[in-house]
Formats: structure tokens, sequence, C-alpha cells
């Protein structure tokens, strides 16, 4: 189904689940180049910007959380841009969609904000890449919240806890780390000239904004790179309390051990079925355990001093 929006000569057109039809649509109507088309078919295609005569093919990556709010997922945004008019293709981001909405509802309310929005094909794509950016932001902040929250529950004796948060961020971190990565050389074509864009630059200089897109994206690359630092430092820092916590239990037990192993041999030896010294003597069970005492506060004094040194 191809929902359109059309203000003076400029058409914004989202195709969310294209058919076989609406695929000949843009092959007769638009006469895009079938190998777009045929990109457009699949899925997991890598970022680019492919540039004709009269019109551009753009793939980019963006991200966003599942259902569960956990782990990250990315979504591909396929979008043919011409002189006067924009195509999303497929299932894009939901952040496209629900833009398009908003536009829809408020051109009919005849916002002038958006009027200016849908002054030219170059400034909507502006506002939707703004758009994607800045809940990209949202999402490499909340990334950015949860290494803090690690790094303030690594003291604490949840193990488990921790283990799975680590795990879940740096799994998120290495997938936004791998999809910006390749991104940031398609967005240096805006800033750099190599993209022109089809409005007039005497109209409205177009070259600051796709600036503004570059920085706002190699901010948010810089911070992941960070915090993917962190998060290995993190680790590595937990890894040495785990180890610490594991070396301070195996040192009590082996206190343990080896004050009970003598006393376990006195008893032990004095248990056998044979006639010993002092047997008949009562008194012979009080030395014994005294003794046993004395050997363990002696063990304890001597384990103590052993520690403070």
């Amino acid at each position: 189904m191809i929902e359109k929006i059309q203000y003076r000569t400029l058409q914004w057109l989202d195709i969310t689940n294209p058919s076989e039809d609406d695929y000949r649509v843009l092959l007769d109507d638009y006469q895009f180049h079938p190998l777009d088309i045929e990109d457009c078919r699949g899925t997991n295609q890598r970022p680019k910007i492919d540039e004709y005569d009269d019109y551009y093919f753009l793939i980019l990556h963006f991200p966003y959380f599942d259902k569960d709010n956990k782990n990250i997922r990315i979504r591909e945004v396929k979008l043919f841009w011409g002189r006067d008019y924009i195509i999303t293709v497929g299932k894009a981001h939901w952040v496209v969609k629900k833009f398009f909405d908003e536009i829809q509802e408020d051109l009919a309310e005849g916002d002038e904000m958006t009027q200016e929005m849908m002054a030219s094909s170059d400034q909507l794509l502006y506002h939707i890449l703004n758009r994607l950016m800045l809940e990209t932001n949202t999402l490499v902040q909340r990334i950015g919240a949860e290494v803090d929250l690690i790094n303030y529950d690594i003291f604490a004796r949840r193990a488990r806890s921790i283990i799975e948060q680590i795990s879940i961020t740096r799994r998120n971190i290495i997938l936004l780390n791998t999809t910006f990565r390749p991104q940031l050389r398609v967005l240096h074509m805006f800033e750099s000239g190599g993209i022109k864009g089809f409005v007039d630059p005497e109209v409205v200089e177009m070259d600051d904004y796709w600036g503004n897109i570059l920085d706002q994206y190699q901010k948010m690359f810089d911070s992941i790179e960070d915090y993917g630092e962190l998060i290995e430092g993190l680790s590595q820092t937990f890894d040495s309390l785990l180890t610490n916590r594991t070396n301070e239990i195996m040192r009590v037990l082996t206190y343990f051990s080896t004050i009970m192993l003598p006393l376990t041999v006195v008893t032990g030896f004095f248990g056998m079925n044979v006639d010993f010294p002092f047997t008949p003597n009562r008194t012979a069970f009080w030395i014994i355990l005294g003794s046993m005492l004395l050997l363990m506060v002696l063990l304890i004094l001597f384990f103590r001093h052993r520690t403070k040194n």
C-alpha cells in the first residue's frame, strides 16, 4: 500500500509493505534502476548512497530496542530522493512512520513550520534524518546510563545480575559500533559536497544542515567507542573482584581445614580401641580436650600473625 503526502509540487510516498505492483510502479513511473529495486526487496544491506542523474538511493541503518527493551536491533531505512519527491520503502524505523503521520496531520491543520519542512526534498530529507538522529541519541544516552549503573553496582554482591548486565550492554555497544562505523562514510559524502542535492544553494544553504547531521552522528560514535572501552574496563575489574572473593573464600576454608586437621588426628588417635596412658584416669578427657583447645588457639594466633605480615 502506498501512502502519499502532497504539498505543492513535493511528494512523500511511504510504502510500508511493498507488493510487486508497488515495485512495478517504482520501475515504470519513476524509472528507478532495477538493482535499487532488488535492494529494496532484500534485507541486511550495507549502508550506502547511489547517485544517478535525477535521483539518489539511500540505505541507512538506525538502532532501536526490541520488545523486551533490553537488546538493540537494527532497522534499515531505504529511500529514494528526487527533486520533488521522497519515497521511503519497506519496514523502516518506527520514527519514519511516526514522522510521516505527524506531517500528514500538521499539513491538514495548516502548520507553518511543517510547511517549511516540505519546502524542498532536501529539507524534508534533513528533517527525517534529524528525527532519526534524535532518537538514536536518546538510545545512546540510555546505553551510557546503563554503563554508569554497572559502575555503581559492580561492588554489590550480585554476581549473576552484574554478569548479565555486562553481557547485554557489551553486545549492544558492539552492535552500535559496527553499525555506526560504515555509515560515517556515507554521511561524510553530504558534508564534503559529494552529494549536491536538488535545492538551489542561493535559496537554502544545505551544507550547514548536513554538517549538523554529521556532527551529531560523529558525537554519538565517539560516545559509543568510549562506552566500549569503559565496559571492557568494568568487565576486567569485575573479574578481578570475583577472583579476589574466590581467593578470600578459599583462604577461609584453608584456615578452617588446617586448624581442624591436627584436632581430627588427635581425636582419631585416641579413638582407637586400645589401651593408652591415662586411660583409667578420669581427668584424661579434660587434659586432651584442653590440649586440643590450646592447639586450636595457637594455630589461630599464628594465622592471624601471618595475615598481618
